[in-house]
């Protein structure tokens, strides 16, 4: 690619002088193994795009305050030079927030060890840790940029700010921020097609765009009385959505989506499809809703996107090709083939450990008059356990746990008495011996909050716990993370078929192994089983629970390896009553109870969340 400046003329877009209407796609890194961003980009190619848009997670770059990692797939780097390889421009979004229904909109956990720390705005404790992450992350897209040969055309200055706060100051400084760092590609904001979005969201000097799914005349309509001279660009094309716990799987209707779609051509605009591949949430990355109540996202981010988790096309896909083609953009190369997926059957997990049993060697105590969150003890993800001594006798009385984020189980003298959730926080009923008893509340931390005005998000036991309106203290809090290092240090025993009255309800880890002549996607299916992790050839696959709507997680063939592969799974309310998996080549995302969304006016999140 030669070097150039993605500019505008005539509300048209021109890169070295010659006029060029985006078609973008996004697909994000960090949500697909390495070994398949070429397969996913090169489908991205054959369906006539030539552009590819990803948001960059500051909380995958420098998970630890202090501590950057750009290797594997946070190899930003790498997927860059492969688009361009491809023949594909690139939009990057590297915004401190991303949203993304990722955890913490991106966000590292860490900044909220400091509650003094306001986010997104002008306080120079955020922007200083911003600046630290801009200075080891900026550098690296620099040689990237089409000014410098590179693939990179335009930048993200921040991601629908208008949507949380209107401190322009704020936008001027990361703005400054990036020219500073040598970013000379055209820097933009995005936000919803509403005034007050508009007002907080754009400011002078930066190109604007707007994201919806629908109502384009609309939309655009009012992006117009902001902007009258720039090019029309809806940077996200809502043409899914996403899934929450506890509810039916969202689809749109593939017709719709690219009736829309010609109309936003018909136009003359340009249009960033979000998204075009969505990918998993791996590990304990899925962020989280708040609208009216807390609503954590499933491990799938299959978004009922053009191409599916797997990566497979759609129906969906179809329509926008067709649409594609009558406006004039050829497919850029051949569609690759589906990649190959297999059934490797039902899977034994024939060795369990207890938790509670092997707490000595899990992690580090810390001994604490009150119960502090999980930020305050270093502690990002997984889970938490606040252990305290409780005297008796009591009678009649109710245990409350005040402000849990986000699932607390409940133990005392060793046995379950029940589960508080935060969308549903009710007291427990209690009885406490004259001798006393151990009171234990494992509290998991299901994803951050992610969009709208209640972003800070701590997780753990956030106030305190009571015995009716007695606060109870002087706690033993062991942080759960369960990491790569936490994990080896599990112990198992071989055992039988689970005895049901021993495991209901007590948290365990349990372990099996499959032997694959080669290493295909598959599906891992949990039939029989509550709620819990699992995980394979030690790689954190997500979240699973019986509560749907995903009965499955998406096992990409390259976490595999030929011979012998480990399963694990951290289950938290008892095994299945066979103690087995299942690894199938059929996915499973309860599309029976799907519902179609293509009745959403899709103006903004709120609105979308609350319809």
């Amino acid at each position: 690619m030669h070097a150039s400046r993605l500019e505008w003329k005539d509300k048209q877009y021109e890169l070295g002088g010659e006029p060029l209407r985006i078609m973008s796609g996004a697909i994000h890194y960090f949500r697909v193994v390495p070994e398949y961003w070429e397969d996913r980009l090169l489908k991205l190619r054959a369906c006539g795009f030539n552009t590819v848009e990803t948001y960059v997670a500051w909380n995958v770059h420098e998970p630890k305050e202090g501590a950057f990692c750009f290797e594997g797939i946070a190899d930003l780097e790498r997927f860059v030079r492969l688009a361009g390889e491809l023949g594909l421009y690139v939009i990057v979004r590297p915004s401190p927030y991303i949203c993304a229904e990722w955890e913490f909109g991106g966000l590292p956990a860490w900044l909220l060890s400091d509650s003094d720390m306001r986010l997104r705005c002008f306080d120079p404790a955020y922007l200083a840790k911003v600046d630290r992450y801009y200075d080891e992350l900026i550098p690296r897209l620099v040689p990237l940029q089409s000014t410098n040969g590179g693939p990179i055309i335009a930048v993200q200055v921040e991601n629908e700010y208008g949507s949380y706060g209107n401190d322009t100051r704020y936008l001027e400084y990361l703005r400054d921020g990036l020219l500073a760092r040598s970013v000379d590609v055209l820097l933009f904001t995005s936000d919803g097609p509403t005034d007050e979005m508009l007002i907080g969201g754009t400011i002078e000097g930066v190109h604007a765009t707007v994201n919806f799914g629908s109502r384009v005349e609309e939309s655009f309509g009012k992006f117009r009385e902001y902007r009258e001279t720039e090019p029309l660009m809806c940077m996200e094309y809502w043409n899914g959505w996403f899934d929450h716990w506890m509810e039916p799987h969202h689809v749109r209707d593939g017709g719709d989506v690219a009736e829309v779609l010609d109309q936003m051509l018909s136009a003359g605009a340009s249009v960033n499809f979000y998204m075009f591949h969505g990918g998993t949430n791996f590990g304990f990355y899925n962020g989280a809703n708040h609208i009216k109540t807390y609503e954590p996202t499933v491990t799938s981010y299959d978004y009922d996107a053009p191409l599916t988790e797997w990566g497979d096309i759609t129906p969906k896909y179809d329509a926008i090709r067709a649409v594609m083609e009558k406006h004039g953009f050829e497919a850029g190369c051949p569609l690759p083939e589906p990649l190959p997926k297999r059934s490797y059957g039902k899977v034994a997990l024939s060795e369990s450990g207890q938790l509670f049993p092997q707490l000595s060697k899990m992690g580090s105590p810390v001994d604490s008059v009150w119960t502090l969150p999980m930020e305050k003890v270093g502690q990002a993800y997984g889970f938490i356990l606040y252990s305290t001594w409780v005297k008796g006798p009591r009678a009649g009385q109710q245990l409350h746990i005040q402000e849990v984020r986000d699932r607390a189980q409940v133990f005392l003298g060793g046995k379950p008495i029940g589960v508080v959730e935060r969308w549903n926080p009710q007291p427990l009923a209690l009885e406490v011996p004259a001798e006393g008893a151990r009171l234990d509340i494992l509290v998991e931390n299901m994803g951050r909050v992610n969009y709208g005005p209640l972003l800070r998000d701590a997780k753990g036991i956030t106030e305190g716990v009571r015995i009716d309106n007695q606060f109870q203290f002087d706690w033993t809090i062991t942080p759960l993370p369960l990491d790569g290092d936490m994990l080896s240090r599990v112990t198992y025993q071989e055992a039988a078929a689970p005895n049901e009255n021993q495991t209901a309800g007590m948290p365990a880890f349990y372990k099996g192994s499959f032997e694959a002549e080669e290493a295909c996607d598959t599906f891992l299916r949990f039939d029989g089983w509550k709620k819990g992790v699992a995980w394979v050839n030690g790689f954190n696959l997500g979240r699973y629970w019986e509560a749907g709507p995903q009965k499955a997680l998406y096992v990409p063939g390259p976490l595999l390896r030929k011979g012998a592969n480990e399963i694990v799974l951290f289950e938290l309310e008892g095994a299945a009553e066979d103690a087995a998996v299942t690894l199938t080549d059929k996915p499973d995302l309860g599309r029976i109870e799907a519902v179609d969304d293509s009745f959403l006016n899709f103006v903004g999140e709120d609105e979308a969340e609350q319809a």
